[in-house]
């Protein structure tokens, strides 16, 4: 990339950084994926139990190797062959992790985390329950405002993520969001930190790339 063009995406990165932290949250900028790995695998080592919360941004990291080297037991809901009821006690098992992974699906300029979950899982233990939640957050991700991070959930990362699921959607034929009432309807639950909730322990890393839905 264009070394002009990567500067102004790293200011982009740093306001939301700095909005972040006024909201209390511990944020950190990452100039690459990597930087943003070695701050995850430092934490990780603390951890006996390490959850995920499904995110893609996470997956594009390729961490698992290294977090399996630590000894820590990888809650992974997502892992193949696995039953609806065992997906669903690993996913409240992750409730209670020592160390629990995540994306966002948009952070504002104005230091907001923006969520839509369809379970409630990963916005459930981003809130409350793990001992470190860590944040992980592509430059793509960022927008200016809570209208434009649901504007971007509805338009981008909800049709990806039904059709990653093989879901039978509308927005997974057309792209577009119809506020369906389908069974399978993934936007379920909408959830916004304005800050980071006074019991809850999370850094978030704003990575200057582009990672996830």
């Amino acid at each position: 990339m264009d070394d002009n063009l990567l500067w102004v995406y790293e200011q982009r990165c740093l306001m939301a950084v700095a909005a972040l932290q006024k909201n209390c949250f511990e944020a950190v900028y990452c100039k690459s994926r990597e930087e943003a790995c070695r701050n995850i695998i430092d934490e990780a080592r603390k951890a006996r139990t390490i959850g995920f919360g499904g995110s893609m941004t996470v997956r594009e990291l390729q961490l698992e190797p290294d977090l399996e080297q630590t000894g820590a037991e990888l809650l992974q809901h997502n892992k193949p062959g696995l039953s609806a009821e065992e997906k669903l006690n690993i996913r409240r098992q992750q409730l209670t992790c020592d160390l629990f992974l995540t994306g966002s699906n948009a952070v504002t300029l104005n230091g907001q985390l923006v969520n839509i979950d369809g379970v409630g899982n990963r916005v459930g233990a981003m809130m409350f329950g793990p001992k470190q939640v860590i944040v992980v957050v592509g430059r793509n991700k960022i927008v200016e405002d809570v209208h434009a991070a649901l504007k971007r959930i509805k338009e981008i990362a909800a049709p990806a993520n039904a059709r990653r699921l093989d879901l039978k959607l509308p927005c997974a034929v057309t792209g577009q969001c119809s506020e369906c009432n389908s069974p399978d309807r993934i936007c379920r639950a909408t959830v916004i930190l304005d800050r980071k909730p006074s019991q809850a322990n999370i850094r978030v890393l704003i990575i200057n790339d582009d990672l996830g839905y």
